[in-house]
């Protein structure tokens, strides 16, 4: 039922009551429309607390505007955390309002008077109440002993309500700063003779500023129905076949192709990255090859054919005959518990060997149920955990992967090219109700997708899309190659790369001084540098006077960094636009100048206004330019 006062609309929220998201230390802002029949005021406090802690934090709200509250909450623990929203009649400040109006309007306020004194016999506020009450003082004399701040505060809180209304609790899963902020970088062992080589490539990789180093799956791969190169149907005895046809006599999920190395060399991975400050992201592929050990020892997990044979994987036009699909709900209760069991069991085994991020690959084609319940049981001992989700599906089905547990997800920003499109999605992910759950990844190229500008594109498409990818989403990343401009794809109506690193080995030259692995670097130093680039909430688009050229900003709560991204999104030609900047939003002056410092070419503009002029080579790609009020040109 309703109680006294209204409280509805409460966020961050679900649409099925999961838990909203949040990092440690982020500024959480918990907001509800709150209102109550009549003319009182009202008061709004939101409490919280990490579940299982019996302490309770208390933040007050404030209106605004339109019955609309809010409070800022600062997580500081890992976990699920519970929020409730109260709100009560605040008696102090509706008597105040009642009194001062009357008095403003010249009408007796004797009855108003004696409302004050018994409110402030209330808190003990004896002397003030007599003071009220001395009829030898005038109205206005005896009103204002009661309207000091001081007097004020003593009435804080719901102790003197009589209607206090508290809204069901509302849940908060709080991860650690990874899941909302990092570069991710995809490579496959296997090109590089394993792990031994692997580890030899990780400085070249840190030194482009990358957080996580993403491992496609490293199991033994079955050789049945093995693909060749480019997917063929038919692979050789010397092919190595794909990473996700997981699974041979060899061993399955939780062993290692004796190609890569052993389990030590893992190890020494994993310990190698977190010395170059990046951790290891894991694929975690739930499907099999036909020379899985799961195959025979549990063929109730499949799905069968009316033949009795096993059923491959199909994605017409694609035919994956080197998988087979797990079914995650057999016949048999008991086999259903089995199975989810041995999911979960790979999870336990490679954390227990230091992964503590994973890729999940097609999350979209398992159950619902099983994430709802897969995640969490993890995350109850591994708090620290994330997910990625490679959720390329449709849009309710990824939201609804986040809202039962992913941590993050690939977006669609692979496919939005035009500035339009850009600000239309960005607008989507960062301010519709998703925004509280759902965080995106955006990734320029995958292994499997090669789309848009970069497809036969130059150097410049790589750039931009690396600015955009970078900038826009606080977590991006990209799959090894990006930085050489590999460009050439499998064909006019086919993603895929020609010659894909999926199906055979690929040797590169790191030395190619077309690389623009120094630019990627760059990009990731600066995402370090700017706090305003670790959000997405903060995203705003300003109006350009070209189609071709996009113009946003982030900036911090306290305008402390401010940061404008002006990018050519034509690969191919020169564009100059007038930005329509707006001043009040970045808190930057209307009548003074103002510094604009590119990040990338080192050069600063001193601009006046809201208009600025820019133009861009597709050489240079876009600026990435710090906002600074006035002018410190002369003190650099």
């Amino acid at each position: 039922m309703i109680g006294r006062i209204v409280i509805d609309a409460v966020q961050p929220s679900t649409p099925r009551g999961y838990p909203a998201k949040a990092v440690v230390g982020e500024a959480v802002h918990v907001s509800a429309d709150i209102f109550k029949d009549g003319h009182d005021v009202l008061a709004a406090r939101v409490r919280w607390r990490p579940c299982g802690n019996g302490k309770w934090l208390t933040v007050p709200m404030h209106e605004l505007g339109n019955d609309r509250w809010e409070a800022i909450v600062e997580p500081t623990t890992l976990g699920r955390h519970e929020i409730v929203v109260e709100a009560w009649t605040d008696r102090y400040h509706t008597w105040r309002h009642k009194a001062t109006t009357k008095v403003g309007a010249g009408q007796d306020i004797a009855v108003e008077l004696e409302e004050g004194a018994r409110l402030l016999e209330e808190v003990g506020e004896r002397a003030a109440a007599a003071h009220i009450r001395d009829a030898t003082r005038t109205e206005t004399d005896r009103l204002e002993e009661a309207l000091t701040p001081a007097m004020a505060e003593r009435f804080e809180g719901p102790d003197l309500a009589h209607d206090l209304t508290a809204h069901d609790s509302v849940p908060l899963w709080v991860d650690r700063e990874r899941a909302l902020v990092g570069a991710w970088y995809e490579l496959f062992p296997r090109s590089y003779g394993g792990f031994a080589g692997t580890i030899r490539r990780l400085p070249a990789v840190a030194e482009m500023g990358f957080d996580i180093l993403y491992l496609p799956p490293v199991h033994p791969i079955g050789q049945s129905f093995r693909k060749g190169p480019n997917n063929a149907l038919d692979g050789g005895p010397e092919d190595p076949g794909s990473p996700w046809a997981i699974g041979s006599h060899k061993g399955g999920h939780t062993a290692i192709h004796p190609d890569l190395g052993t389990r030590e060399e893992f190890e020494q991975l994993v310990e190698r990255c977190h010395d170059l400050g990046m951790e290891v992201a894991l694929d975690y592929a739930l499907q099999c090859s036909p020379d899985h050990p799961w195959v025979k020892r549990h063929p109730e997990w499949f799905h069968h054919r009316p033949d009795g044979s096993i059923a491959y994987a199909e994605n017409p036009p694609k035919r994956y005959q080197d998988i087979y699909p797990i079914n995650f709900w057999p016949a048999n209760e008991k086999d259903r518990v089995a199975l989810w069991d041995a999911c979960k069991e790979i999870l336990d085994h490679w954390i227990a060997r230091g992964v503590r991020v994973f890729r999940v690959d097609n999350p979209h084609t398992k159950p619902m149920a099983f994430w709802e319940w897969l995640i969490p049981a993890v995350q109850e001992h591994h708090p620290e955990v994330l997910f990625l989700a490679e959720a390329f599906t449709r849009p309710k089905v990824m939201a609804k992967l986040a809202e039962v547990g992913f941590t993050q997800s690939y977006t669609y920003f692979t496919w939005r090219t035009a500035r339009w499109e850009l600000e239309e999605y960005l607008g989507e992910l960062a301010h519709s109700p998703t925004a509280d759950y759902m965080r995106p990844n955006f990734w320029p190229n995958t292994p499997d997708i090669l789309s848009g500008p970069l497809r036969d594109g130059p150097p410049a498409a790589f750039k931009q899309r690396a600015v955009l990818a970078a900038t826009m989403a606080p977590s991006w990343g990209l799959y090894s190659g990006y930085e050489l401009c590999e460009n050439q794809p499998m064909s006019e109506a086919n993603e895929e790369y020609h010659e894909s690193e999926k199906f055979q080995l690929k040797h590169r030259d790191w030395d190619d001084p077309r690389s623009i692995a120094p630019f990627i670097g760059q990009l990731n130093a600066i995402r370090h540098r700017h706090p305003a680039l670790q959000r997405l909430r903060n995203i705003a688009f300003h109006r350009t006077t070209n189609d071709a050229v996009i113009a946003y900003s982030k900036h911090t709560d306290d305008r402390s960094d401010i940061v404008l991204v002006v990018a050519n999104l034509d690969p191919w030609q020169t564009h100059e636009a007038t930005v329509g900047l707006d001043l009040g939003l970045l808190g930057l002056p209307w009548d003074q100048p103002y510094e604009a410092f590119d990040e990338l070419s080192g050069q600063t503009f001193l601009w006046h206004g809201p208009e600025p002029y820019v133009r861009l080579d597709p050489h240079q790609a876009a600026h990435v330019l710090r906002l600074h009020p006035g002018s410190r040109m002369t003190h650099r």
